[in-house]
Formats: C-alpha cells, sequence, structure tokens
C-alpha cells in the first residue's frame, strides 16, 4: 500500500534512525488502540507495504509495543525471536518516561540481556513513545 490515503501526520524522516527501507517485512506485534497511528502510517509509507500479524516466513524487524502492564519483558522479547530472521532486529517502543505504561531503560536492558539480545541504541520515535533497537548477541545466533 502507499502513502496516498494515509494522511500520516508524522514524516518519513521521522522513522529514519529507525532503518526501515522499502520491501522490508515487518511484523506488529502488542497493537492496541494506545499506539501512535501516525508513526505506523509512516513506517508502512518507508516500506511500501502493510505491517504484518504474524508470518509463516522469517521476518525483517519484529515491531513490538510493550508497557509496563503487559506483564514480563523477556517474555515478550523471546515470543519476538520466534518470527525474527537471523539477521533481523527488534525494536520495542515503550511509553516515553511520564506516560502510562513506562518502562524504564534499566527494565529493558536487563530483558534484552535475559533474552539472549543486545540493545544497540535508543531514539525518540513520537511524541509518546521511546524505540528500543534490540539485536542478537553475536554468540546467539542460530
Amino acid at each position: 500500500m502507499t502513502s496516498a490515503g494515509r494522511g500520516s501526520e508524522v514524516a518519513q524522516s521521522d522513522v529514519t534512525p529507525l532503518g526501515f527501507s522499502q520491501g522490508l517485512v515487518i511484523e506488529e506485534l502488542g497493537w492496541d488502540d494506545d499506539v501512535d497511528e501516525a508513526l505506523r502510517d509512516a513506517i508502512m509509507d518507508v516500506i511500501d507495504g502493510d505491517l504484518i500479524e504474524e508470518s509463516d516466513d522469517a521476518v525483517d524487524v519484529v515491531l513490538q509495543w510493550w508497557r509496563l502492564d503487559d506483564g514480563d519483558v523477556v517474555d515478550c522479547l523471546v515470543d519476538a525471536l520466534t518470527d525474527l530472521s537471523d539477521s533481523g532486529v527488534i525494536w520495542l517502543l515503550t511509553p516515553k518516561h511520564g506516560r502510562s505504561g513506562y518502562v524504564s531503560q534499566p527494565d529493558v536492558s536487563e530483558g534484552a540481556v535475559a533474552a539472549g539480545l543486545a540493545l544497540t541504541s535508543t531514539v525518540m520515535v513520537s511524541p509518546d513513545w521511546t524505540a528500543h533497537k534490540l539485536v542478537r548477541r553475536k554468540g546467539s545466533r542460530r
């Protein structure tokens, strides 16, 4: 799907730090009515496609929306690895500090280590959400 008709309020440059490009297959987990729809639209504009809910094949990226009351972040990250390609990345989106459902940076870091992942960067992607880039640690690649 192209950008026509989406009405995105977030410019494509706002998703540039996420490193997305046309043709990527992105699985979205944890969607709820509190997600940033303009950010989702901007991502779909960049990849020139839709975000998928589940896949029979390995995906390039897992976009995981996560809030404090969603449960254990380690379980979330292990589940996110299920469909992720060996070279894929997880972008864990958490509410910003002061927002309902805020998850602290140490909780994200500890969860990443416990799940066999490394936290490589954190970027602000919208007024309410922060994105944390997680990759498999070099010794834990399949």
